[in-house]
């Protein structure tokens, strides 16, 4: 299986270039568990500096309210009541939730730990047979290292085309949190996804977005003076969206 190894400034920059190498590189092999093929490698995206601009990435599906939407997915839990209510086991925000007391304090008591890491990976229920929704992100470790907070997390599986770029921005604004909770700045991210890939169906899609690279057409916007305000705009149709989802699991 390849491995393949980017290191870039900027979180668009490293996505894309993912983007890229797969598209070309990428292994043509069967996805059985899904009645299709798929095109897959190895990846590890390091960012030097996750929150630098531009930092919103134009290939991805969705738009500044989706993404809005998942970073209160995975860092307020706005759907862990869906837990509640039976019709999920897990929302990666209430593994992740419950285990960030120790990180908080595990770090507060040595900066300098090795020991900071978060299991999202519940081996009782993701090896359970007929589960059908096993956890993608396993884990999250985080280190502080020349006072600023830097983190790695590894995906047993991740989809390029349509997951990837939600998935590291929600997780580098969760960085942000512990680092200003702890008060320090924020470090490097890392992104290792043991299974990056593209579904058949999605050859298209991911062969448009490189398009799109390679022709040097408009591929980022800037968070900051741009998406910022968009987000945050979004964010009391996302509450009504919440409140409607809420009542409908109560009928």
């Amino acid at each position: 299986m390849k491995e393949h190894l980017i290191r870039e400034s900027t979180l668009p920059e490293a996505y894309h270039r993912a983007l890229t190498v797969l598209h070309y590189e990428g292994d043509h092999v069967p996805c059985p568990d899904y009645d299709t093929n798929q095109k897959e490698l190895s990846m590890t995206m390091t960012i030097d500096n996750p929150l630098g601009e531009p930092m919103i990435s134009r290939l991805f599906i969705g738009g500044f309210s989706e993404l809005e939407q998942y970073r209160q997915e995975i860092i307020d839990g706005i759907l862990d009541f869906e837990i509640e209510r039976g019709n999920w086991e897990y929302t990666y925000h209430s593994r992740i939730a419950e285990q960030m007391p120790f990180i908080i304090s595990e770090l507060k008591r040595n900066p300098s730990s090795r020991r900071a890491v978060i299991d999202v990976r519940d081996w009782k229920h993701d090896t359970r047979e007929g589960n059908t929704s096993p956890a993608c992100l396993q884990h999250i470790q985080y280190f502080v290292r020349d006072e600023k907070l830097h983190c790695k997390v590894l995906f047993r599986s991740n989809d390029a085309a349509k997951a990837t770029y939600m998935n590291a921005f929600a997780l580098i604004f969760l960085q942000k949190k512990v680092a200003d909770e702890l008060g320090y700045e924020v470090g490097s991210y890392t992104h290792r996804a043991n299974s990056f890939h593209a579904y058949e169906k999605d050859y298209d899609l991911l062969k448009g977005y490189v398009e799109r690279i390679e022709k040097g057409l408009p591929t980022t916007f800037y968070y900051e003076g741009e998406w910022e305000e968009l987000m945050e705009e979004a964010r009391p149709q996302i509450a009504k969206t919440v409140e409607r989802l809420k009542a409908q699991n109560h009928e």
